[in-house]
């Protein structure tokens, strides 16, 4: 075939799909040009997903009447003229393809006024096409309508998620930059109900009260620069006490000179900021501005501007790690402060008030009977003990999968001591009762018998708006799991019903732990997200480790392993015992 230049509308739609994905990317790039244009306020309204409507509405200075066409031209941008500009970038956009990316697959209109004109500028277009221009009478700013996104372009229409999840990756845009720029009110209206408004007063830690939930920011610690310092990278913001964890770092939110991005080598020294204060596995809740000259990052590396490279890449690692540190150690680098937010603890731009918070780790509560520490002499349990896990199947009516073990004690208060004729049994507990409770549950599913259990009283939970555009995506999911779940207010749900695994313990802790999990996960299919929400169930309900558990406890516990289908692991995949054969214990004796 011969080489032809490509048709300009050709052109600019393939590169929309560079800057275009979802209707989360149309949010992202048009609140980045309001907050160039020193905007105070933003709203943001969605409908569909963003797929019918996108309408975003702010009280920046505006386009000159003039320049309103122009705006929708490619590489048309007011924010760099050369190329040496690109070294010293303080704006959000700079590259001049949002606007006739978004105008080259959608219908919009757009209605500014700049401060220095008496009359506001309408346009319309479609398929990047001006179709009308006209003066109209409004006030200062800017809004842009994008209606029907891909109406031209239906194989990225087809490749879009159900609406829920686009109103989730909404969320989460709108939710970040409130987070980078506390002192601009924003609010986010999706399908006429208002999910996130933000009051604009600077501080940064009434933004993360609306984004995660005052629960969660009890337990977050303000990250400050030293006093006096003038170090030339600055990082600040709040993270987590070591006792609230996610099992992925999804949960760190990273923001240079104002701007998003990933980066995981970042999100790794916030990690390792904990190093001996966490189990390695699991990750902070943290949310860090880094600010540094801009002569000494590079923005210009990703289409999206996701990603960033810096001219001193191990400065910035060290300087995020050692201010994290810092925060979570205190000022006198001894034991971490757990207490949350104390009383005299301020935001850097205006007093926090004071929040009360748990001392120390939690666990959930086994409520089963402890009166003795695991050991008994005679290894003889009390006759007067009750059987701590009931409502199994009879044991007998499964084939036995390991051979019968007798309880010697427990080490750690993690693992359980075990001997049999095949030599000695360290077993994982939290692991082993998540093998059992994950039979259970499929065999009561096999069995069609009911999940759910109600709770005495509904309680309620904070959550953030993405955890929330998640419950409601996978509504019939959760039920089917045993969850009886409503909206509750802004970013509240009430509980009425749990899994049945769970009542045994605190259902309110227990569900929170579940709910806080299926969030940093990653996203799947419908059977995938039934199937990872089973585990996280399981999970959150199976024995801790570092719970102390009495002989009784220990001895049902093998009991059910013994009989499980599957008793080598866990369902993750880890090994729930191991096994140390008579013959080794001899050689490592030199017995032999």
């Amino acid at each position: 075939m011969p080489i032809r230049i490509l048709p300009e509308v050709v052109a600019a739609q393939i590169a929309a799909g560079e800057v275009v994905e979802r209707p989360a990317s149309v949010v992202k790039e048009l609140i980045e040009n309001a907050l160039d244009a020193e905007a105070r306020s933003i709203r943001v309204e969605v409908q569909g997903g963003g797929r019918k409507l996108i309408r975003i509405r702010d009280d920046g200075c505006g386009i000159p009447a003039a320049e309103a066409p122009l705006a929708f031209a490619r590489h048309a941008t007011s924010k760099l003229q050369k190329i040496d500009d690109l070294d010293h970038i303080q704006t959000l956009g700079f590259r001049g393809e949002a606007l006739a990316s978004i105008a080259s697959v959608a219908r919009v209109t757009l209605l500014t006024r700049h401060a220095d004109e008496q009359a506001a500028t309408f346009l319309r277009l479609e398929g990047g096409q001006i179709l009308e221009q006209r003066a109209e009478g409004a006030p200062n700013g800017t809004v842009f309508t994008v209606e029907d996104l891909f109406f031209n372009t239906p194989a990225r229409l087809k490749f879009l998620k159900a609406e829920a999840t686009e109103r989730r990756h909404i969320d989460s845009v709108l939710t970040r930059y409130a987070m980078a720029y506390p002192d601009v009110r924003f609010s986010l209206v999706q399908d006429g109900r208002a999910s996130f408004a933000t009051t604009g007063n600077g501080s940064l830690a009434d933004v993360l009260v609306e984004a995660l939930g005052l629960d969660i920011m009890r337990e977050m610690l303000p990250v400050q620069p030293p006093e006096g310092a003038s170090a030339p990278i600055a990082v600040y913001g709040y993270t987590s006490t070591p006792n609230l964890h996610r099992n992925t770092r999804a949960y760190i939110t990273l923001f240079v000179n104002g701007r998003h991005v990933q980066d995981s080598s970042l999100s790794y020294a916030v990690s390792q900021a904990y190093h001996t204060l966490m189990p390695e596995d699991r990750h902070p809740i943290a949310v860090l501005m880094i600010v540094l000259p801009p002569s000494e990052v590079d923005v210009n590396v990703h289409p999206t501007k996701a990603e960033v490279r810096f001219r001193a890449p191990e400065a910035v690692f060290s300087a995020v790690q050692r201010a994290v540190r810092r925060a979570v150690l205190g000022t006198s680098g001894g034991a971490p402060n757990l207490s949350g937010f104390a009383p005299h603890t301020t935001d850097p731009s205006r007093p926090w008030r004071a929040l009360s918070a748990p001392q120390g780790s939690t666990q959930n509560a086994l409520h089963l009977p402890t009166e003795d520490v695991g050991r008994y002499t005679q290894q003889m349990p009390p006759a007067d003990q009750p059987d701590s896990m009931p409502d199994e199947p009879p044991l007998e009516q499964r084939p036995r999968s390991l051979p019968p073990m007798r309880i010697v004690g427990q080490l750690a208060a993690t693992y359980i001591i075990a001997e049999a004729p095949a030599g000695m049994y360290l077993i994982d507990q939290h692991a082993a009762h998540e093998r059992i409770l994950y039979e259970q549950y499929m065999r009561d599913q096999a069995r069609h018998k009911p999940s759910a259990q109600r709770t005495l009283q509904p309680f309620t939970l904070t959550v953030p708006p993405t955890t929330l555009r998640l419950l409601e995506e996978k509504a019939e999911s959760m039920q089917a799991a045993g969850f009886e779940i409503e909206p509750f207010g802004a970013n509240m749900i009430r509980i009425h019903a749990v899994p049945a695994a769970l009542t045994k313990y605190d259902p309110m802790e227990a569900a929170a732990e579940v709910l806080a999990d299926l969030e940093g996960g990653r996203e799947a299919g419908e059977s995938a997200f039934e199937a990872q929400l089973v585990l996280r169930i399981c999970k959150a309900a199976a024995v801790k480790a570092g719970q102390i558990l009495s002989y009784t406890e220990m001895n049902d516990l093998l009991r059910q392993l013994e009989r499980c289908e599957h008793p080598l692991s866990c369902p993750h995949g880890r090994p729930t015992l191991i096994h140390i054969s008579a013959a080794q214990l001899a050689k490592e004796f030199g017995r032999t």
